[in-house]
């Protein structure tokens, strides 16, 4: 086995190549995490959730959420509210300053995104989108398999 040649190790190099260049613009220039811009991407867009909602949506885990959560509350950029269906959560939503601040950086990410995939033409991007969808699927449906997948013989 090549390791360059191994596509788990490919894509997680290439989506921490990305997620640093960008986690770099967003904690200089707005004091935020990648996290933390994840949830407040995902509440502008999805409006008030649970953190167990926002783990579903994201693919984060409970603590990275809660810490981003936490981070974001402390400085007024998210409420927090109690959960009227359930007692045992909260719902977080944006206020009027993390609105703001989602409407400030929304054009800095697009700009990102613009500028990774400026070398592809717009067919294979498409492309892209569509296979990293089905890689994503097929790694949802392999952790809930009971066992690894078989070895070839």
């Amino acid at each position: 086995m090549k390791l360059d040649s191994y596509l788990p190790y490919r894509l997680s190099v290439a989506s921490n190549a990305v997620s640093g260049l960008i986690a770099r613009a967003y904690e200089d220039r707005f004091g935020l995490t990648v996290p933390q811009w994840r949830l407040l991407c995902v509440l502008a867009e999805d409006g008030a959730l649970t953190q167990v909602q926002i783990v579903a949506r994201t693919v984060m885990d409970k603590v990275t959420v809660s810490r981003a959560a936490q981070g974001l509350v402390k400085r007024r950029l998210i409420g927090r509210s109690e959960n009227t269906a359930d007692g045992r959560s909260h719902v977080l939503a944006l206020t009027g300053e993390g609105r703001s601040l989602h409407t400030e950086i929304a054009p800095l990410a697009l700009a990102y995104e613009a500028a990774l995939i400026a070398g592809l033409a717009p067919e294979e991007v498409a492309l892209l989108r569509r296979l990293l969808g089905r890689l994503q699927t097929a790694a949802g449906q392999l952790a809930g398999e009971a066992e690894p997948p078989k070895i070839p013989a």
